[in-house]
């Protein structure tokens, strides 16, 4: 089936219409991502550990991501400056605190609709926003408080801007174009690193030297453009490497070039795995693209029209991020929505030939919702209300001591102002080669050796540690038992998971 023209209806249709109907999608886009944010506590470790960091941030150092008191710098900041804001606006609670991969996924979705729109009319990009809204990848991924929303939103805005800078009929259009774009490669870095420019790389480079259009890349280059993405990148590493030798090496080298060419981390896939990946996890709509590759989308991949456009490079958008991420052996699935919004709007376009999606939306929709009151029904990771005992019962002031676990979520729920110690055998040789929660604080600690010492405690330091405190608190593993060393204790909240206990005579450990 042919793809819809220009001069399709939709598209002649009144521009005040238009930007009507855009304010109601988007606006409700909004509302939708918004709406089940509150629903479900935090899921260990992901959730906990990044708004962990952006917690800290409101009673510390607004510019050091610190991950109990020590410097992590696993990812650059601008997630925990965004849910930090939120925070501190709208109240410490579960939505504010997933406001940032929110933010990405609406524009995502805003900016693959405005790209459609503008070339294929608003029926098609209505509907393709319908889809990709109501895809479980996307709609999870919206309210998933890690950073891969985030940097995934930003990256698809890069590109469709990027594209349009290519495309522009002037030279003053493309240069603004061009700003914008580098402006969002530039955030996405400082939400992941040096994907948020790679990835706008890998696809658009190719996808114009393929057309022969190599002179196109030097609009993509304008210099005010990379003046634009420097601004927003430079300060904030600048700022770590002078404040923190070794800083540049560990980010870079270790956590994106080792991390991307070694084994040894976690979460080892086969190279295969994207491809079921984003089928499943986007039905009902992906069978839709499948029908509609084998019958008709091959046509259009090499061609350059204006109305075409879109298929061949979201196309190859799908491809090149997929593949990228398929290279290293360790991957993880929030690693594939880069490619998400091409692939929503494939799918959209698929539909949009019949009338299933007027009732597929629907089901789709309630779909996700049901996925996410599954997930808040059936999760039992977190120590929300444990931590909530905490937080009723602490006096101001009294010491937390996380015993042999992280429980990253505990410093949020039970609103603490000061990092938690971490009591673990940290002389143990096997921390430095396991990609866990313990290699995370082992790492940290070398950026700030006073706070790893104060903060990462030995179990015969525990008692000397704890000295002169009135109470002390211990979030330990529910079979764990106090020992004499810091005097009397009381348990006070079990589950599951993990126990608290507090410890009211700790000043008869003193040394």
């Amino acid at each position: 089936m042919p793809m819809p023209t220009p001069t399709s209806p939709a598209r002649a249709a009144p521009a005040s219409m238009s930007r009507h109907d855009t304010a109601w999608l988007l606006g409700g886009l909004a509302l939708w991502l918004l709406a089940t944010l509150w629903v479900r506590p935090l899921m260990l470790p992901d959730e906990g550990r990044y708004v962990g960091v952006a917690y800290a941030m409101l009673h510390g150092d607004a510019l050091v991501p610190r991950l109990h008191g020590l410097p992590y710098f696993h990812k650059p900041p601008l997630m925990y400056w965004i849910d930090a804001v939120a925070m501190a606006l709208f109240g410490v609670h579960e939505a504010a605190a997933r406001l940032a991969p929110a933010i990405g996924a609406w524009l995502m979705g805003a900016a693959i609709f405005l790209d459609l729109r503008s070339r294929l009319g608003l029926r098609e990009a209505a509907i393709a926003l319908g889809v990709l809204a109501t895809t479980p990848f996307f709609f999870i991924g919206g309210q998933f408080a890690n950073l891969d929303m985030l940097v995934a939103g930003l990256v698809t805005a890069a590109i469709v801007l990027g594209a349009r800078s290519v495309e522009a009929p002037d030279a003053r259009s493309a240069r603004r174009a061009a700003m914008a774009a580098w402006a969002f490669a530039g955030l996405a870095v400082l939400a992941k690193g040096l994907i948020g420019i790679v990835l706008p790389g890998l696809v658009l480079l190719p996808w114009l030297l393929a057309q022969r259009r190599a002179r196109a890349v030097l609009r993509l280059l304008d210099p005010l453009a990379l003046g634009v993405a420097a601004l927003i990148v430079l300060p904030w590493f600048t700022a770590m490497a002078l404040r923190f030798p070794g800083f540049l090496d560990y980010f870079f080298l270790e956590q994106h070039v080792r991390r991307y060419a070694q084994s040894g981390f976690n979460n080892v896939q086969p190279f295969w795995f994207f491809a079921p990946v984003m089928l499943l996890l986007t039905l009902p709509w992906s069978p839709w693209l499948i029908d509609w590759m084998s019958a008709s989308l091959r046509p259009h991949l090499r061609t350059t029209n204006a109305p075409d456009a879109p298929v061949a490079l979201y196309a190859w958008w799908v491809v090149a991020v997929l593949a990228f991420f398929s290279l290293p052996q360790s991957k993880l699935v929030g690693y594939a929505l880069p490619a998400l919004g091409p692939f929503g709007a494939l799918a959209g376009l698929a539909v949009a030939r019949g009338r299933a999606w007027r009732w597929l939306l629907p089901a789709s929709a309630l779909g996700c919702v049901a996925v996410v009151a599954g997930i808040a029904w059936h999760d039992d990771g977190s120590v929300r209300e444990l931590a909530r005992t905490l937080r009723a019962q602490r006096q101001a002031g009294e010491r937390v001591v996380l015993v042999a676990d992280a429980h990253f979520d505990v410093p949020f729920y039970a609103r603490l102002d000061d990092a938690p110690l971490v009591l673990l055998d940290w002389d143990d040789p096997s921390i430095a080669h396991r990609d866990d929660w313990r290699k995370e604080l082992h790492d940290a600690a070398r950026f700030d050796p006073a706070a790893a010492a104060r903060v990462l405690v030995k179990p015969a330091e525990l008692a000397q540690a704890v000295c002169g405190q009135r109470a002390v608190w211990f979030v330990a593993p529910a079979a764990w038992q106090p020992p004499e060393a810091i005097g009397p204790a009381r348990q006070v909240h079990v589950s599951a998971r993990a126990s608290l206990w507090q410890a009211t005579a700790p000043r008869s450990a003193c040394r």
